[in-house]
């Protein structure tokens, strides 16, 4: 059966930007690859550094927030399946797609829990630890009632998967954990690997709009560069990322070995040729793009437990886990230096990509939810009737402030 697939996003795809980026084009490829039409729109400006979508045979084009235009389009496309691009574009865009299309299948990609991301940046920011009641925030009333209002969302991480469970009671008939979803590494790749001896310096990367990398970059310069540079004097940090401000750019430091380099033209050559990646994220949630490069490269890391979490299950991590600052620099400088160490670090990245991310796997289990929920619509929407009446009453408040705004505008125009 074929589908017709709208995606609406809330950016372009920047896969060798954001690792928010990869997981767009990741569903792009899987969605294509069941031959099913697939048109991606966005009222995001597009950057240079977006995917050529043209090139996968995805139309694409512009839209406009709180604007009727909207409507038009999406009733003339009727497409089968609509997926948003994290809760924010469900809030623009649901209600119209509820009211033009309502036999359409809403499908809403959280790339990560907003709601956790920033309980954990508020414990951080008043240096306590986080507790789940911090969960409770209004981002979290946003966040759940846009999970609830469709009829399936895809969950990045685990941990995340047990959060929407446990905490917040969602039905796990509306969720589908669906991580990373990456090719086998197999001899061809792994064989082209640079060896230890070959590999120098340390390596970070990130896009610097997300928060939590800015963050890992500032406490790598004050307080973990510092003690592993006093052991080996030789070695340098390059730092990677998209968008970095000029607060980025000022910690560059040559004489410390603490190089701020802008964007990577190629993510995978950078980190494959480094010897150690080093992520010392203190918040955030989600699966970590950066972590998962690295163990694609053969790139030993060092993280902390929110970086790792739920991306390794029980196997044993690429690198070592540590929280503390002068923990994490020493098992870095030893991960640097013991080649032993090193390979083994190696073959542990190879077993979790392997086996916890295979993509044909995971593909079909995406294919079988969306064709099972389809297939008997209704029944499942009755199943979700809280998320029937959040859709009805929310559907209400936002649809005429968004006809006000684009009253006003018309007016201001």
């Amino acid at each position: 059966m074929t589908l017709k697939v709208l995606i609406i996003g809330k950016v372009w795809p920047e896969p060798n930007s954001s690792a928010a980026g990869t997981r767009m084009m990741q569903l792009i490829e899987i969605l294509k690859a069941e031959s099913w039409e697939v048109t991606f729109a966005s009222a995001a400006s597009k950057s240079s550094y977006a995917s050529d979508l043209n090139e996968l045979d995805v139309p694409s084009l512009s839209i406009k927030l709180n604007d009727s235009s909207f409507d038009s389009f999406v009733s003339g496309l009727n497409p089968d399946v609509v997926l948003f691009d994290r809760f924010m574009t469900e809030e623009q865009f649901g209600w119209r797609v509820a009211e033009q299309c309502p036999d359409a299948l809403r499908v809403l990609d959280t790339e990560d829990l907003h709601c956790l991301r920033e309980a954990r940046h508020r414990a951080w920011k008043k240096n306590r630890d986080y507790q789940e009641a911090d969960l409770f925030n209004d981002l979290a009333k946003r966040e759940i009632a846009s999970i609830l209002r469709c009829d399936l969302s895809l969950i990045i991480s685990s941990y995340e998967m047990e959060v929407l469970s446990r905490v917040f009671k969602v039905d796990e008939n509306v969720l589908l954990h669906l991580p990373f979803l990456l090719n086998q590494l197999g001899d061809d790749i792994t064989s082209s690997w640079y060896t230890m001896d070959n590999r120098k310096h340390f390596i970070s990367i990130g896009n610097f709009l997300h928060e939590p990398n800015w963050n890992a970059v500032l406490y790598l310069k004050e307080d973990i560069w510092p003690l592993i540079r006093k052991q080996l004097t030789e070695a340098e940090l390059h730092i990677y990322g998209a968008y970095p401000s000029q607060k980025v750019e000022q910690l560059d430091n040559p004489g410390e070995g603490f190089l701020v380099k802008d964007r990577a033209e190629n993510a995978k050559e950078v980190v494959g040729k480094s010897r150690v990646l080093l992520a010392p994220l203190r918040f955030g949630a989600g699966l970590k793009g950066k972590l998962i490069e690295a163990m694609q490269c053969g790139t030993p890391s060092v993280t902390t437990e929110i970086g790792a979490e739920a991306m390794h299950s029980d196997l044993p991590w690429p690198g070592s886990i540590e929280n503390d600052p002068r923990d994490f620099a020493e098992k870095a400088v030893k991960l640097y230096q013991d080649e032993g160490r090193w390979k083994e670090a190696q073959q542990s990245g190879i077993h979790i990509i392997n086996q916890l991310y295979p993509k044909n796997v995971l593909r079909d289990a995406f294919i079988k939810k969306i064709e099972e929920i389809q297939g008997d619509l209704d029944a499942h929407r009755r199943r979700n009737f809280i998320g029937e009446i959040l859709k009805h009453h929310t559907a209400a408040s936002t649809k005429y402030m968004s006809k006000w705004i684009e009253a006003k505008n018309r007016i201001t125009d």
